[in-house]
């Protein structure tokens, strides 16, 4: 019996056992997400008007700034988030995040490059980089999650991927229990670029959450020292800010 016909088995075996299930509700459903969770998530797809720089939907077609990012320095250049983190985007990433359903990464970078094949390529960016998890937080986890959605973007739009040339020097607090200047003070100097890092001029960073920006930043800010000219960001929901 040859390698492909076990494949073929193996495959089989997994699909009976562990059918595929909708990310959003867990029900079965082999077309990926389900019609009634693509109703729900046309509500959260973020629309335009957006902030020209976090991507995060804004009230005025008048303003080009959300409020955020109208009183804050970014490192990075612009960025875009397919979904506000709300119900159930948040559970189905925490699920993605905590508790190894990597094959949601596959789907959530469809539906990235999907509604933002045209920013991708007018950025153009030279290389995809995953924000890195501290070596202590993915031995615990066995896996980084944005590391899985970058290597899908990467194979779907062509570009090249990098896991090596960024690193996660500090242990930080999560960030979702800190305050405004605490997050600041948690990231600084969290990040360094690694010995394996070859100059480019653009560099896609890819997260699951934005929330302040303050990770992004303080990836882009490293990024930044060692050269990189320009650089963007895709996530796959975004928060309301401070």
């Amino acid at each position: 019996m040859n390698k492909s016909i076990i494949q073929d088995i193996k495959e089989n075996i997994i699909v009976l056992f562990w059918p595929e299930t909708c990310p959003f509700c867990q029900k079965v459903c082999k077309e990926g997400i389900c019609t009634e969770c693509r109703e729900r998530l046309e509500f959260l797809r973020i629309r335009e008007p957006r902030c020209m720089q976090c991507g995060k939907q804004i009230r005025s077609m008048e303003k080009e700034y959300c409020y955020d990012c109208m009183h804050t320095h970014h490192y990075y250049e612009q960025g875009l988030s397919l979904w506000n983190h709300k119900a159930p985007v948040n559970q189905s990433i925490y699920q993605f995040k905590y508790h190894n359903q990597r094959r949601y990464g596959e789907l959530y970078s469809q539906e990235l490059v999907k509604n933002f094949q045209k920013e991708i390529r007018r950025w153009n960016p030279d290389v995809i980089i995953p924000v890195p998890l501290h070596r202590a937080r993915r031995r615990k986890r066995g896996y980084n999650q944005a590391q899985i959605l970058a290597e899908n973007l990467g194979r779907l739009l062509c570009i090249p991927v990098d896991s090596k040339s960024l690193a996660r020097r500090k242990k930080t607090s999560p960030q979702k229990k800190l305050g405004h200047n605490e997050r600041k003070k948690n990231l600084k100097n969290a990040f360094a670029v690694t010995p394996a890092f070859r100059p480019v001029r653009k560099v896609l960073l890819v997260d699951d959450i934005y929330t302040t920006g303050n990770t992004l930043d303080a990836a882009a800010k490293a990024l930044k020292e060692k050269g990189v000219e320009k650089v963007y960001f895709l996530t796959i929901s975004i928060g309301q800010g401070y």
